[in-house]
């Protein structure tokens, strides 16, 4: 995750002790110093959309043998025992689990910040106050354009009215809520529309995923942006970001899943002639260190399973059913676990000759599986040239 606000203005969000501290790149087993990992707990697959992108696959069905209030309660307990600092409820849908709110609030209790990634289509006024009052840090309300684009990805037709209502609902309660924008072919002529929207709405964030082939999401990986219309879209969103600084709308802009992002950003600003924004975007970008799943972004899903991060479910660690979430986290006896906290040697291709490695720490390795069968081949969604990398012409 890039904070494209934290880059250009230095501005300091919550997130952003997490990710920039000045040690967060050396780090093996967690954010930052005596903490753990950010962990996303998919906490059902039950979900009442059908997202044409979903990495879980989700349907409207009832799973079974997803972790009982109990057995989660255990699982946070182990968590707040890491030092995990944030402990994002996904799903599915999230709100269909009955012992939400109670489990959320748990998580509060045991130091934990809980925060809540939802379609927002159940998020009535009181389900918008019983979020806040409990003390969920964030609410992520998924929306992947404006109404007929945005009710075909979801796979049903009114799913964008009430996602608005659901917006409306966190806004007037004052519960801090944010959009999660996953650009792609079909969407990405939405991008001026959504930072209006944002404006329009008072909504606090907004976060921009570049496509992950996961799940369902796999089925799209055709349908991807070109590096070509990765490059305009960032433009875009840096410009407007850029926009919102000019007239003193605090909004906090990220973009995910893509860490050229970064340096893209750098090389543009150092193209320009923007030498002090430039330096100040690279500091930061050299403290995160890239993407850093397996090392202080973690999943675990519906049941118990603990895995490198919500899109890379097929490669398993461990059970929190049978083992400590930490116990779990520090056993490096995977290969794939061992290879994400040290992945440097291991990468191929483009990223293990690029001279931004140490600053984007080989981008994300589902897309290289998904697209080469090789866990650690070179990210296709990688848009910077050769020239950009360090690479002499022709370098494959």
């Amino acid at each position: 995750m890039i904070s494209v606000t934290k880059l250009l203005f230095a501005r300091e969000y919550f997130g952003d002790r997490l990710r920039y501290t000045k040690n967060a790149h050396a780090m093996k087993n967690g954010a930052a110093e005596g903490v753990g990992p950010v962990v996303v707990w998919n906490s059902t697959k039950t979900c009442n959309l059908k997202c044409m992108h979903c990495y879980m696959g989700s349907d409207a069905k009832k799973y079974q043998n997803e972790l009982t209030t109990e057995e989660a309660k255990r699982f946070i307990d182990d968590l707040a025992e890491f030092h995990v600092p944030v402990l994002l409820f996904s799903g599915g849908e999230p709100l269909i689990r009955e012992d939400f709110f109670e489990l959320a609030a748990y998580a509060q209790e045991k130091g934990i910040r809980p925060t809540l990634s939802t379609n927002g289509t159940l998020i009535t006024r009181e389900v918008a106050q019983k979020i806040k009052d409990i003390g969920v840090g964030y609410v992520g309300i998924s929306l992947d354009g404006l109404k007929d684009v945005n009710d075909k990805f979801r796979g049903v037709e009114g799913a964008y009215r009430r996602a608005m209502e659901g917006i409306q609902n966190c806004v007037a309660v004052g519960q801090r809520v944010g959009l999660r924008f996953t650009i792609n072919h079909h969407n990405i002529k939405e991008l001026d529309k959504i930072f209006d929207f944002i404006e329009a709405e008072n909504i606090n964030r907004v976060c921009f995923y570049h496509l992950v082939y996961s799940g369902r999401g796999q089925q799209m990986m055709d349908q991807d942006v070109t590096a070509e219309e990765s490059r305009r879209a960032l433009d875009t969103i840096i410009r407007r970001t850029k926009d919102f600084e000019a007239r003193g709308l605090e909004k906090e802009i990220l973009t995910v899943d893509n860490h050229c992002d970064a340096i893209y950003m750098y090389l543009k600003e150092k193209e320009a002639g923007n030498d002090e924004l430039a330096a100040q975007i690279l500091e930061y970008v050299h403290r995160n260190g890239g993407n850093r799943s397996g090392i202080a972004f973690s999943e675990v899903d519906p049941f118990g399973y603990v895995h490198p991060d919500q899109f890379t479910q097929h490669h398993t660690f461990g059970n929190v059913r049978e083992r400590k979430f930490g116990d779990i986290w520090t056993d490096t006896s995977n290969p794939i676990l061992a290879g994400l906290k040290d992945r440097k040697p291991l990468l191929k291709g483009r990223c293990a000759k690029c001279k931004w490695l140490d600053n984007c720490n080989g981008n994300f390795r589902t897309r290289a599986e998904a697209r080469t069968g090789d866990f650690w081949e070179s990210d296709p969604s990688c848009y910077l040239t050769d020239e950009e990398i360090g690479l002499g012409e022709g370098v494959k």
